[in-house]
């Protein structure tokens, strides 16, 4: 075989490998969950469930359920201390386990859990891409009751729907593109809430350590958790 031959076949076999080993290392690298331990075990007031698609956390409440949609990149687990302490207030909390931790792969996973759930109130809740993946997902669905943006915005048009959304997003986040959550509330339904944390950040929504590109928080992780309860319990409460 002569050196052009060569050529020619081992460039592009080269280029695909090289594409193929890229696709792969950029896949697998992601936020890892830090000190989530203690949020992943039964207690006597929540009990945690492994399941083939993500996490269920059930504690006392019995009507609403809130289907959670990770950020890209980031470990499934780093949203349990959140979800754990919605359900110990009494809002269960479904944390969805997405392909490659990216939700663009896996929008419509919350369709079987909704399907195999019994709650008179369901919403779907994401952190980052997570929110805009759960906002695709709802867009024209009945059986959804409200959606809650965790620092992301919709590029949806969601306007003429009788959905209930809460925005919530940290004073010093730095990677979320206000702009487009600007452009975003042209998009959402009259029934809209947007809150915004002050001193709280981007990555601060999970627990999953510093975001590149994220602003220093000027309050603790637990702090900004606190405040998230809080403003989601008052949302769903708020209901009637």
């Amino acid at each position: 075989m002569n050196r052009k031959r060569i050529l020619q076949i081992g460039i592009p076999v080269a280029l695909t490998c090289a594409l193929v080993v890229g696709c792969t290392v950029y896949l697998n690298t992601y936020y890892r969950a830090a000190e989530v331990g203690a949020y992943l075990e039964d207690s006597s007031s929540v009990r945690v469930t492994e399941e083939a698609d993500g996490f269920f956390f059930d504690g006392k409440g019995e009507e609403d359920l809130i289907v959670f949609y990770p950020g890209a990149k980031v470990d499934t687990a780093a949203y349990a201390p959140l979800l754990y302490t919605l359900a110990e207030e009494g809002v269960d909390c479904y944390l969805v386990d997405m392909p490659f931790h990216m939700a663009i792969f896996g929008v419509g996973k919350a369709e079987q859990i909704i399907e195999r759930t019994d709650y008179a109130h369901t919403y779907l809740m994401g952190h980052s891409m997570g929110g805009a993946m759960a906002a695709s997902f709802v867009n024209g669905r009945e059986d959804v009751d409200g959606l809650i943006f965790l620092a992301a915005y919709t590029a949806e048009d969601l306007s003429s729907s009788s959905l209930r959304v809460l925005s919530l997003y940290g004073s010093e986040d730095k990677v979320l593109n206000l702009k487009k959550v600007e452009e975003g509330r042209k998009l959402v339904p009259k029934d809209y809430q947007e809150v915004v944390i002050e001193g709280g950040n981007h990555a601060q929504f999970g627990s999953y350590g510093r975001q590149s590109g994220d602003g220093e928080a000027s309050i603790s992780a637990e702090e900004q958790r606190a405040a998230t309860v809080r403003e989601i319990l008052s949302f769903v409460e708020d209901r009637d």
